[in-house]
């Protein structure tokens, strides 16, 4: 009875679910660090930009003031910075500059009229879209063209942000492409890795900020369906603020403990790590004795 009770398929089950929650846990955590490294990286180099401009303003001050003091007579005509010290600021402060767009994916160039943007969008270190922005500096800052989603609220942001801050312009609306990117991604890998666990289309709407599918779930020998739906309540974020789970009316309560196990996992981890979780587990379980 005793060997029986520690080898029942629920119980492994449940073991392995445990053990996979701690291991989702432990690569969340990992995630987290990376995310909170890179966005030190970025504040490091921010802050060495700040610097740089700081320094080129403080040259300039000086050497106003040093002309100044020289239309007096109270001092000779100022020393002009040598082409050594010009050169290894113009180094330091393109070092810097690429710095800031390799880390935010955000690049620009120069226009006739303006300024041109690029933001490339990636999730997990997968490169995905690129989108442009065409932007004309005068007589004010207005958005001339872009290639950016009609679902993205582009003009809600423009309006809030373009006019007083345009890098925090151009950094909320890569939040919201990287977010929409991560979450297309997401039901992309799903699709094409998971088709046989999945019963039916996946439907999604244009932002997929809102996902809803069924897939399979092996307990006790039998296959049961579990009806999914996901919702994406924050635009900037790529994973869901709302999970809903049912099952058929046939599957057994045992379920219910199975079904807040994946919703947990839907909230904490992308959607195809959770599918591959949940086929680990399964495998496991076929193979305990």
């Amino acid at each position: 009875m005793e060997e029986g009770k520690a080898y029942s398929p629920c119980g492994v089950f449940a073991h392995l679910e445990m053990l996979e929650a701690r291991a989702c846990e432990a690569a969340t955590k990992k995630e987290e660090t990376e995310r909170q490294e890179e966005k030190l990286a970025r504040l490091k180099a921010r802050v060495e930009e700040l610097r740089l401009q700081r320094d080129e303003l403080q040259a300039k001050v000086d050497l106003q003031q040093k002309r100044q003091l020289g239309k007096e007579g109270v001092a000779s005509a100022p020393a002009q910075p040598s082409a050594q010290a010009v050169l290894e600021w113009k180094i330091r402060s393109v070092e810097a500059m690429l710095q800031v767009f390799y880390l935010t994916g955000i690049s620009g160039k120069l226009t006739k009229l303006g300024v041109c943007f690029c933001i490339s969008t990636a999730y997990e270190g997968t490169y995905l879209d690129s989108y442009y922005l065409d932007l004309l500096t005068k007589p004010e800052v207005q958005i001339h063209r872009h290639s950016v989603p009609v679902f993205i609220p582009l003009g809600q942001i423009a309006k809030k942000y373009l006019q007083t801050d345009i890098r925090r312009f151009l950094s909320v609306l890569s939040d919201h492409l990287n977010a929409y990117a991560g979450r297309r991604y997401q039901a992309d890998q799903l699709q094409e890795h998971f088709s046989d666990q999945i019963e039916g289309t996946l439907q999604r709407n244009s932002l997929c900020n809102l996902l809803v599918f069924n897939y399979n779930v092996l307990s006790k020998r039998k296959t049961f369906l579990f009806n999914v739906r996901l919702l994406y309540g924050d635009l900037c974020c790529s994973l869901p603020t709302e999970v809903v789970i049912s099952c058929t009316p046939d599957a057994p309560a045992s379920l219910a403990e199975t079904a807040a196990a994946h919703s947990d996992l839907f909230r904490r981890v992308a959607l195809h790590k959770a599918f591959r979780s949940f086929s680990s587990a399964e495998e496991n379980m076929d193979g305990a004795p």
